[in-house]
């Protein structure tokens, strides 16, 4: 009987030790304020998600100081630093060169119409140029169009982008803005405020939800509204391998259920929605002009050869850059028509 017992007491040990290395509590690395949508409206929401359909087994720690500057967000999962990172493939040039698909103009007016088909495509065709075979992918998306927002200067003709200093992100938009006939000046976007409050900028290239995040709706007071966008961002939300390897098969199968599309399609409905708030938050100080066809025709004309050199770094990773862009276009058509 005690050896009963004691053999009952050990099984019980063991399955309590096994439950206990079931749950795994992640750390998701994050370099923005908490009241950004990325971080209470994708971040937050993705990792109570992540928590429930695992039934708890899973957590997702979001860290509340950065471990390191947004370049270095990828290479923090790739190095176990932390277990999930998220960030802008942009802020490393030329590591990503699939991402330009995504970046270029002219996708459509929905952050999650754009992204869901910007999933779609990475899953079906753009994967397998292997530039994130270093990390498990949770998910790629896009924010809403951007536009070019300035201050003191007419944007009703497409003239008053000449000679001008817009801020730029760095990536594709930087050629496009060049190709418009504006100066490009590179500056982080929490740096925005300061440098067209200084004169560093006589403009920016923004969607709508960052004018309104970042204080600029009292500076800025035109802005050129592009049908599909001028640009768009793309973003990752990437994991640790072995972190990923050490997760039960079952778990993998849980957080994968609320990754890829799922979260591509939560991420644009948050910057959609942001947007909108950003837009209702400009009304009465900011003077937007849509822009016209004629205008629209003039921007595809100078921007063309951006796209086309963009597009052909695609091809250098093996993938053909036409059969990407058709299936982009076809998911996005797909989707506007649901």
């Amino acid at each position: 009987m005690k050896t009963m017992l004691k053999s009952a007491t050990m099984l019980a040990g063991l399955l309590l030790a096994g439950n206990a290395l079931a749950d795994e509590t992640l750390t998701l690395a994050n370099w923005l304020p908490p009241s950004h949508p990325l971080v209470k409206d994708v971040m937050e929401p993705f990792a109570a998600s992540i928590a429930e359909a695992t039934d708890g087994r899973v957590k997702v720690n979001i860290l509340p100081a950065p471990l390191g500057p947004p370049p270095a967000q990828y290479d923090l999962a790739v190095n176990g630093v932390a277990d999930i990172t998220f960030g802008v493939q942009g802020y490393n040039p030329g590591r990503f060169r699939t991402t330009n698909l995504a970046e270029i103009p002219f996708w459509g007016d929905t952050a999650e119409i754009t992204s869901v088909a910007y999933w779609r495509t990475w899953e079906e065709l753009l994967q397998k140029a292997g530039e994130y075979d270093d990390v498990h992918v949770l998910g790629v998306f896009t924010h809403g169009p951007g536009d070019i927002f300035m201050k003191g200067k007419d944007l009703s003709s497409l003239s008053a982008i000449d000679g001008a200093k817009i801020r730029v992100g760095g990536g594709i938009v930087h050629e496009l803005v060049s190709a418009l006939g504006g100066v490009p000046v590179e500056g982080p976007s929490s740096q925005t405020y300061e440098m067209l409050s200084q004169g560093v900028a006589d403009g920016i290239t923004f969607p709508m939800e960052s004018v309104n995040f970042f204080g600029l709706t009292d500076i800025v007071d035109q802005a050129m509204v592009i049908p599909g966008g001028l640009f768009n961002t793309s973003f990752f939300v990437v994991m640790n391998k072995d972190t990923w390897n050490g997760l039960t098969p079952e778990d993998q199968e849980a957080i994968d259920s609320v990754s890829g599309e799922a979260l591509a399609r939560l991420a644009g409905q948050a910057w959609d929605a942001a947007d909108k708030a950003g837009y209702e938050a400009m009304q009465g100080k900011v003077t937007f002009h849509d822009a016209t066809p004629e205008q629209v025709a003039e921007i595809k004309e100078k921007t063309q050869s951006v796209v086309d050199a963009k597009l052909s770094e695609i091809d250098d990773t093996g993938l053909s850059s036409k059969e990407a862009y058709d299936l982009m276009k076809k998911n996005v058509e797909e989707l506007q028509g649901e």
